[in-house]
This record gives structure tokens, C-alpha cells and sequence, in this order.
């Protein structure tokens, strides 16, 4: 069977800027938005690609995640038609490696692609956030006879030694590529999101593959390298709301923007089209006490309030006790807030309990992680 694109969605990262919340589990299935995991962005802006080919690399505490994407039922994949993979390292005869970067993680699964034999690749990565399909851009790959098309935005220049940054000419060809050069030429950042000519691509891990001295990354070595070779690149321009929630502040700041106060045009907008598919829970409704006081907040269904919150975004489950004060926070599944607490500017990882009368981070303004493992005083 062959398939016109086939995506691979590299969800293997440890995340290790995320501190706890990682400790136990992939960043990409860290929950968002109070009803959300990560992964669930990226997988539906695959599924309302209409994209009937998904495989998700996984690796590091993989556990969690690949029980989460099962068969991609949640997102509309039958295990038929539409199939959707988990496909973590395996042993082959040869041996058994983790993978060694993103380039090597498709090298690994060619046999996977080989046998969808598709003849273009969607490379995503698992721990962005944003809404989107991949219709236009796979039209601009096709309509220009592109080998390979990278999705970019521009971003401040201050921000941009963080990302692969590019050049293009006037009609966007890229003319070189510097994955997170020291002082940035140029502020066109790559969203890592890639579509390939499925047979370029595949020679290229292979000859890739067989260099002792590669990192075996597509910003480090496999798009440089075909940029040396003359390839054809460019780059397809996005517009709109995408955000790398790599750190606690970076995903503390995702989540600040979707309340109802911090909205604007680019904010991601749940109720409308196209959909953003995750897990139902199958949670009671809300409650919300005779005392409870609520500003400029996101809840979830089966959230428990009696006390006051307000500019924060709480997930199922949740409880908030009488005369406790939460400001500024996000709280995950299974928090318990006690009464008379007082928590500010935090995240609250899964089934953490704040204890009656505790006060956290109370008046300061840097975000830190509470954790249901940490050591209390």
C-alpha cells in the first residue's frame, strides 16, 4: 500500500527543563490547558490534515505516553484506514540503540515508512503548542518541486538563538540554515516541522546514518547537508499562535494566555475550527460553593471550588478548599488545595496536596513547580 504522506511525530524528548513534571513521563503527554496533554495539538493538526498515516516516536518514560496514544482513537484513527503507531526503540538483530537524535529516531523506523511507501514525510515535533493543517503547506512543497519545506515564523531577535535560524531569498528559498547559531543573522525561526520528498529524505539518513562524526539531528546535520548539496528548500511562512512550552515559565505563560482576560487574535481558540481532540475524562460537573469566588479563570469539568481562585487554570478533579486563595497558578489533575491555603504564580503537578494553612510562593513573582513528591518543611 502507498500513501501520499505518511507523519512521524518525534515525542521521545526528556524534557528536563520541566523539572518534575518529567520525572515520571514524556514532556508531550505533561497535561495543558486544564483538559489537555501536550500531544494532543499535534495530533489533531495531523488528524484535520486528513493525514491517515501517523507514526509517534517515543523513548524516554515512554510508558504513559504510549498507553495515551493507543491506536489514536481519541483522534479519529480506526487501526484500519487511518492507523496510528506508537513506535518506541526496538531490538533488531543487529542490536539494540535508543535513538541517537531526531535524524536517527526516522533512520531507525525506515522500514515502518518503507512499507506505507509514501512519497512525502511529515516530520513534527510532539511538545509544541499550536492549531493548524499541513494542507497548504504540503501544496506550496508540491506546487514548488521543493526536496524539503520547513514551516517558520519570525521571532524577537533577543529569543532567536534558541531556535534553527534561516535565510531565504525573495521567493523564500532558504539559503542557509543555523540551528541555534550564537549572534542570529536573521530571525525566520523553524517551528520544527518539516515536510520531505519521501525518497530524498531517505537517502539522506542513510548516507547520514554512516557518518561516525554526525549528531544525527535535521537542524544540525541532515538540512545543512542538503543545503550544501544544492538541494531545493524553502521555506513556508506560518501565521498565527505556536508556543515551545519547554520551560515552567514558557508553559506557565502558555497556559496564563488562554484565560478569557489575556486573549487577542493570534490566542488559541478552542471552540473553534479546527478541533483540538483529547481525552474525556468522563468527569462529574463542576461545583462551585456558596463562598467560592471566581475571576479570569479556566475549569474543567469535575473541578471542586470553594474558595477563591482567579487568573488560573484548573484541570479535573481539583479541589479547592473553603478560604483558600489561588492566584496565577495552574493546577493539574487530581490537586488539592486545603483550606486557608494560599498559592501564587505556580504550577501544581498531578494529585499534589497543598495542606491547610500552607502558603506558597505567596507575594512573589517567579513561577515554581509544587510537586506531590516534594519534601515539605
Amino acid at each position: 500500500m502507498s500513501r501520499k504522506i505518511v507523519a512521524m511525530i518525534l515525542a521521545g524528548g526528556k524534557g528536563t527543563r520541566l523539572e518534575a513534571l518529567t520525572k515520571r513521563i514524556a514532556k508531550p503527554a505533561v497535561y495543558f490547558g486544564g483538559k489537555y496533554r501536550i500531544i494532543d495539538f499535534c495530533l489533531s493538526n495531523v488528524a484535520n490534515s486528513s493525514i491517515d498515516c501517523v507514526g509517534v516516536l517515543t523513548q524516554y518514560e515512554s510508558v504513559v505516553l504510549n498507553h495515551y496514544v493507543s491506536n489514536g482513537e481519541i483522534w479519529g484513527f480506526d487501526g484500519v484506514d487511518n492507523v496510528c503507531v506508537a513506535l518506541p526503540p526496538r531490538q533488531t538483530e543487529t542490536g539494540a540503540n535508543w535513538y541517537r537524535g531526531t535524524a536517527d529516531a526516522i533512520y531507525q523506523n525506515l522500514d515502518f515508512l518503507d512499507d506505507e511507501d509514501p512519497e512525502y514525510i511529515l516530520i513534527l515535533s510532539g511538545d509544541h503548542i499550536y492549531k493548524t493543517t499541513y494542507d497548504q503547506m504540503l501544496a506550496t512543497h508540491i506546487k514548488s518541486g521543493a526536496d524539503c519545506t520547513i514551516d517558520v515564523m519570525e521571532v524577537d531577535r533577543k529569543e532567536a538563538s534558541r531556535f534553527g535560524i534561516l535565510e531565504v531569498d525573495n521567493k523564500d528559498n532558504i539559503t542557509k540554515f543555523v540551528e541555534k547559531p550564537a549572534e542570529p543573522k536573521s530571525n525566520l525561526a523553524s517551528m520544527g516541522v518539516y515536510i520531505f520528498t519521501y525518497k530524498v529524505l531517505r537517502k539522506a539518513l542513510v548516507d547520514d546514518a554512516k557518518d561516525p562524526n554526525s549528531e544525527h539531528d535535521f537542524g544540525k546535520n541532515i538540512i545543512p547537508t542538503m543545503l550544501a548539496q544544492n538541494k531545493k528548500m524553502v521555506a513556508y511562512r506560518f501565521s498565527g499562535y505556536w508556543k515551545d512550552v519547554g520551560t515552567l515559565t514558557s508553559l506557565h505563560q502558555a497556559n496564563m494566555e488562554l484565560l478569557p482576560s489575556n486573549r487577542n487574535a493570534n490566542t488559541i481558540k478552542f471552540n473553534e475550527a479546527p478541533a483540538i481532540y483529547g481525552e474525556d475524562t468522563h468527569s462529574r460537573p463542576q461545583y462551585v460553593g456558596p463562598k467560592a469566588v471566581i475571576k479570569n479563570c479556566l475549569i474543567n469539568q469535575g473541578a471542586y471550588i470553594s474558595g477563591d481562585i482567579e487568573d488560573s487554570v484548573v484541570s479535573n478533579e481539583v479541589e479547592i478548599k473553603e478560604g483558600a486563595k489561588v492566584t496565577r497558578s495552574v493546577l493539574m489533575p487530581g490537586v488539592v488545595v486545603g483550606k486557608n491555603a494560599v498559592v501564587n504564580n505556580c504550577i501544581l503537578g498531578p494529585n499534589t496536596a497543598i495542606k491547610d494553612g500552607e502558603k506558597i510562593n505567596e507575594g512573589k513573582d517567579e513561577i515554581v513547580l509544587i510537586d506531590k513528591e516534594r519534601e515539605l518543611e
